[in-house]
């Protein structure tokens, strides 16, 4: 018997901490996912203010911090999934904030 990713419910976002090293993300069935910050550059490059500014997106599939236009989703995180931004899209996210 296959199942197909279709089949599995994802458990949705409860809660989001933003540390020095890490994106640590409250689950509704009581786990917490805690990856490198290094996977999402934009989170590593943010002050304090920016990371804290957060905001649950699709009732709970995915959190978007509005300060920095960084989304990431819930199915990313439990897959394992870094962020996909490429280098150039980055060092021109980079440039403008040095502006």
């Amino acid at each position: 018997m296959s199942i197909s990713a279709t089949d599995i419910a994802l458990p949705a976002v409860v809660d989001v901490t933003v540390t020095g090293d890490a994106l640590c993300v409250g689950l509704s069935d009581g786990r917490t996912l805690s990856v490198p910050l290094t996977w999402f550059p934009r989170l590593l490059n943010a002050s304090t203010q920016e990371r804290g500014t957060w905001r649950l997106i699709g009732r709970g599939t995915g959190i978007h911090w509005p300060l920095i236009e960084e989304d990431i989703s819930i199915e990313s995180l439990i897959a394992g999934r870094p962020s996909t931004e490429t280098a150039k899209s980055l060092d021109r996210w980079l440039a403008e904030r040095r502006k």
